[in-house]
């Protein structure tokens, strides 16, 4: 089948370059011309394990190209994937001017029938509005007789393991009315729905709320189990004790059940911000969903309260190794990452911080530049030299087993702060440092 996918981020580069790989024809459309140029040369501009060699792959193979050229884009795929961002406005809401522009473009250039696929993250209502905005330009080209069709056909990826979720997803949600439709997404699709069926079919509107309902359900995890563990450290409980208890309840599982200093990424804060929006446009009031997002900003505060208090409020001066710069390991995203928050807390305090991360360092200094009081080091040793304490943000595998007799060598106080709860505090006790962690 031809495909296009407009946008080449998180979503249309993992989508299309996995639909290239089970034998569709994918053109990738994007203004940048640079990035489109790099991505030819299989230079990609995000870091997902596993899609850099399908992306070469496929590209050598003539399955998947990219371009700026909107036209070719249009006339190749009788699919047509907007996957765009919507970042959030300043109000909160899903900004849906790409989508639209995109919706726009589809239209000013089709010749014949063409689906239109939500795969964008957007509010419930976005697809009347593709439509509209569809409609409305092939009245303006006198071209009524077209006919297309507008499917919300949300994603689902993990960033760190966007590659296999895609290969395998564990449900493949498809808002649509159309029979006809349907049937073409179901072939589109049937490559990842042998095993068993994973296509739920429901109406557009159902579809676009699912989205937003399963990263808020996921948000709402996390912040849960961070106000328990909050709860759990004053009243002298072990949040791990209580997790493990728990999550053994096969109705609760053990996914999402992790304290820590809140999440990040370029999901759940932005889909938390634009489901509480989308209620107050209609006069309902989320008060589940405040309480979530209002925790998850308590959340990213609760390291820089301990380190205070432990420092008795004497941080000018101090310097802190960091481990952990992006979000949540396995990406280099730091968008909303705890780990900001900290940094720009201890900078305001007048300390200064030396970090690592196995893979954001570059995002870091785009984000931050050469900034007098942020040193990005090489690896998590040299963080070590010469710092007051360690501070751990990202719960990356490369932190889970140090040498804790070289940290304490190199650390000016044998202090920890563990924003992840990596170790024992038994075993730090023995060891001889001071350890902070979440709810114990």
């Amino acid at each position: 089948m031809n495909v296009t996918v407009f946008g080449t981020g998180y979503v249309g580069l993992v989508q299309g370059a996995i639909l290239a790989e089970v034998g569709h024809h994918v053109i990738c459309v994007d203004v940048d011309a640079g990035k489109v140029e790099r991505l030819k040369q299989g230079i990609i501009p995000i870091y997902e394990p596993g899609l850099e060699p399908l992306v070469k792959e496929n590209y050598q193979a003539g399955r998947l190209d990219f371009t700026t050229d909107a036209v070719l884009g249009v006339r190749h795929g009788e699919v047509q994937f907007i996957a765009v961002g919507t970042p959030p406005d300043e109000d909160g809401s899903a900004d849906l001017q790409y989508v639209l522009a995109v919706a726009d473009t589809i239209a000013q250039h089709m010749e014949s029938h063409r689906i239109i696929i939500d795969k964008s993250t957007v509010p419930v209502g976005t697809a009347d509005k593709v439509k509209a905005t569809v409609a409305a330009t092939l009245e303006k080209r006198g071209r009524q007789d077209l006919s297309f069709d507008v499917v919300s056909n949300p994603e689902f990826l993990k960033e760190g393991s966007a590659v296999a979720d895609c290969l395998k997803p564990d449900r493949i949600i498809i808002g649509t009315e159309s029979e006809d439709t349907e049937e073409t997404m179901r072939e589109l699709y049937a490559p990842f729905n042998r095993n068993h069926e994973k296509i739920i079919v429901m109406d557009v509107r159902s579809a676009e709320l699912t989205k937003y309902a399963a990263n808020c359900m996921l948000a709402t995890k996390i912040s849960f189990m961070n106000e328990i563990a909050n709860l759990a450290e004053l009243l002298g409980a072990d949040i791990e004790m209580v997790r493990q208890g728990i999550g053994s309840d096969p109705r609760i599982g053990y996914h999402f059940i992790y304290p820590g200093v809140g999440y990040g990424g370029s999901c759940f804060p932005k889909d938390v911000q634009a489901l509480i929006r989308t209620a107050s446009s209609i006069e309902f009031d989320a008060q589940v969903l405040k309480a979530v997002e209002t925790r998850n900003n308590t959340q990213k505060t609760t390291l820089f309260k301990k380190m205070h208090k432990h420092f008795q409020g004497a941080l000018e001066g101090k310097t802190f190794a960091l481990w952990g710069l992006s979000f949540k390991p396995n990406t280099d995203d730091m968008r909303e990452a705890p780990s900001r928050v900290l940094m720009e807390a201890l900078w305001e305090a007048g300390a200064r911080v030396q970090a690592y991360d196995p893979e954001a360092m570059e995002e870091a200094q785009r984000i931050y530049g050469n900034r007098d009081k942020l040193t990005l080091c090489g690896t998590k040793e040299s963080a070590l030299k010469d710092a007051d304490a360690l501070v751990i943000v990202t719960d990356w595998q490369a932190f889970k087993a140090p040498d804790f007799d070289m940290i304490k060598q190199q650390l000016g106080e044998a202090t920890i702060f563990d924003g992840r709860n990596l170790f024992e505090p038994k075993r730090m006790a023995r060891k001889g440092i001071t350890y902070y962690s979440v709810g114990r």
